[in-house]
């Protein structure tokens, strides 16, 4: 097993069992090591730190799998970690058959996300330490979880990152059709896990829809970057007057409609508008349109720290946007899932735009992703999204 040697001085994280080694803290690697292979970490003075997952093409070059000298990485130690994951969701609230199965660092298991949806388990291997060991994972999952079928949706970018080529299809047992069903409670979604989103849906919002839901009674709603509807079906279903959802992407509003007849709320007046999302806020903006209820759930602005500015104007625009539109006592939802916005700087963006707005705003609550999709203690930036509930007057 090859070695790799820290350099001096930045051991500090690894102590503190943070979970990546970064390319610049490493003074060199002993021995040969190929992408995926399980290296031994050890400091300059040749203590032993950790053991974890080579990725030479990474700028993340090692993801630790364990701090304990004496656990061999072998498909028992896989079966071991997913077992604890599936375990720790077990928790009041979070539906059995729509959960984060596994969050990759906060289950010791960096670079694999696992969501169950229904019968199927939808699996992104995003690090080359999991693409490694994909068979034994999906072996392990599929007795596990007890889920009719293992299905990958590893598309995502950042295997570019890694060296890794875009995968997506059956790994085991039965395909999923072409939508599942899942039950939330009290809303039901059609997810699409072969083409949607990341898995095909936000499970991690499910605590802040319920939210919306209960303080939509009466309130006209904007759901902005709607996707396939989720806080626009939970406002209905609270006894919200109206619904607009603003979406660019006609299938997910075509699926958006679709969610809205499965939970029969077609009663409730919807407009399903497919457009830019900043460009018809200016033209509502313009309109002197107002909404009682704004919710703001863009996608990622920032995946690099050289891009976190240009985020920031971003953020700082939509929600400008948003404080122009509320009528007085309005309720402004507001999110971000960028990991490199840090909570405290998403507040100031936002306070910036109600300042720049000319408008007074409170925070009621702040707001964070669902409980099956925690964040390690020694791993803050698992905690990536981050939201405020504000009101205006």
């Amino acid at each position: 097993m090859a070695e790799i040697v820290i350099a001096k001085g930045r051991e500090k994280s690894l102590l503190r069992r943070h979970p990546w080694v970064f390319s610049g803290a490493v003074a060199k690697v002993e021995g040969r090591a190929r992408p995926g292979d399980t290296v031994e970490v050890v400091s300059a003075q040749g203590r032993w730190l950790g053991r974890g997952a080579f990725s030479p093409d990474s700028n993340i070059r090692v993801r630790i799998w364990t701090f304990d000298q004496k656990e061999p990485i072998d498909t028992a130690f896989f079966r071991r970690r997913l077992a604890r994951a599936l375990a720790a969701r077990d928790l009041p609230g979070i539906p059995p058959t729509a959960r984060r199965l596994v969050a990759a660092e906060a289950d010791g298991l960096p670079g694999l996300i696992v969501d169950r949806y229904a019968d199927f388990a939808v699996c992104q291997f995003l690090a080359a330490g999991v693409e490694r060991f994909k068979a034994e994972i999906a072996d392990a999952l599929m007795e596990l979880s007890g889920c009719a079928g293992v299905y990958e949706r590893s598309d995502a970018e950042v295997r570019a990152k890694e060296g890794l080529t875009p995968l997506t299809g059956p790994l085991r047992g039965a395909e999923p059709p072409d939508l599942v069903e899942i039950d939330e409670g009290p809303a039901r979604f059609l997810v699409d896990v072969r083409s949607g989103h990341k898995t095909g849906f936000y499970l991690d919002q499910r605590d802040n829809r319920r939210l919306v839901a209960t303080h939509a009674s009466g309130r006209r709603v904007l759901n902005c970057f709607a996707y396939t509807g989720g806080f626009g079906v939970a406002a209905a279903l609270g006894g919200a007057s109206g619904v607009t959802h603003l979406e660019a992407s006609a299938p997910a509003l075509e699926l958006a409609r679709k969610n809205a007849a499965l939970n029969q709320v077609e009663h409730v007046p919807a407009a399903y508008l497919e457009a830019d999302a900043f460009a018809r806020l200016r033209e509502m903006r313009d309109a002197k349109e107002t909404f009682d209820l704004i919710v703001l759930d863009p996608p990622k602005f920032a995946d690099s720290k050289a891009t976190l500015e240009r985020a920031c104007r971003g953020y700082k625009d939509v929600n400008l946007l948003a404080a122009r539109l509320l009528a007085p006592g309005g309720l402004l939802f507001t999110f971000s899932c960028s990991g490199l916005m840090e909570p405290d700087l998403f507040q100031k963006v936002v306070a910036d735009a109600f300042l720049d707005a000319g408008r007074d705003a409170l925070i009621l609550s702040r707001l964070s992703q669902a409980p099956d999709h925690p964040a390690a203690a020694a791993f803050p930036e698992g905690r990536y999204l981050k939201g405020l509930l504000l009101r205006v007057d």
